[in-house]
């Protein structure tokens, strides 16, 4: 009879997909797909958490009904791989710390009460709503935080024209709203969480600027290069003719002598060798 148990308990199927859509709307689609692609892009360098979205967990073994699929969600203290499916009692027993949830016409009543009261149920630290279109929650998100085993509001914060933000304690991160639209925020770096195309477009760019700097700089001493053969070509110059003028004035006061020797006056040399009488007397005291 054991026997026969165990078989049949090997034989549940848990599926990886309900067959529905992924979302209803380019909103909802647009917002699970940055959530998880910044919030894993934060991540990268953990290897114990697990980022994902839109997946089913499924929370309870031998009941593949007991199952859940948030639109983004975080769990600490387990393997950063994919998978298909998120079993709890092939993780540990650990189940996501943080989860949103992204609103619409179709999950509003759920993420509201049923969700709510799941996660609730099932620890999960901090659960967030955003309603992208602003027609379904006011204000367009909120945030809830696990104390005593309750969920509490987490305040928010205002930003100054209608903005606000909300702070994660579980991700260490800010939920910003900026005329409406979501973004994950970086308290410490002060800067915004980008999805995987910005982040290929921010590369591109850097890598832009870093080829242009890096021509600049070897432009810039390609130019000093060449300043500095220009100057070594001037003293080069200016050598050749301070020895030009040298053999000159050798070549001048080798002549002096013998022309004295012809008998030859001072004036006559001087006008011979086109020299001052002046010169020529200095030339014959050198």
């Amino acid at each position: 009879m054991t026997k026969v148990t165990d078989e049949l308990k090997t034989e549940i199927f848990y599926p990886d997909s309900d067959g529905k859509p992924m979302t209803e709307s380019d909103p909802t689609r647009d917002y699970l797909i940055y959530g998880v692609e910044a919030l894993k892009s934060y991540f990268k360098n953990r290897e114990d958490v697990y980022v994902s979205g839109n997946l089913f967990i499924y929370y309870q073994k031998g009941e593949p009904d007991q199952v859940v699929s948030p639109d983004v969600f975080v769990v600490f203290g387990v393997g950063n791989k994919q998978r298909r499916s998120y079993k709890a009692w092939e993780e540990g027993g650990k189940l996501p710390s943080w989860v949103l949830e992204i609103t619409s016409k179709s999950s509003r009543n759920s993420d509201q009460t049923t969700k709510r009261q799941l996660y609730q149920t099932m620890g999960v630290l901090e659960y967030f709503q955003y309603d992208p279109t602003g027609d379904y929650l006011n204000p367009p998100l909120q945030g809830l935080r696990l104390v005593k085993g309750k969920y509490q509001p987490i305040p928010s914060k205002p930003l100054g024209d209608g903005d606000f933000a909300i702070d994660s304690e579980v991700l260490g991160l800010e939920l910003q709203v900026h005329q409406g639209k979501l973004e994950f925020f970086d308290p410490k770096l002060g800067k915004k969480l980008l999805n995987f195309q910005e982040l290929e477009i921010a590369y591109q760019r850097a890598t832009l600027e870093q080829t242009a700097e890096a021509q600049a700089r070897q432009q810039a001493e390609l130019e000093r290069a060449a300043e500095a053969q220009a100057r070594q070509q001037a003293e080069l110059e200016r050598a050749a003719e301070a020895q030009a003028r040298q053999q000159a004035e050798e070549a001048l006061k080798n002549a002096i002598s013998p022309l004295l020797g012809l008998g030859l006056t001072i004036e006559q040399i001087a006008e011979a060798l086109n020299l001052s009488v002046a010169e020529v007397k200095c030339h014959l005291q050198e």
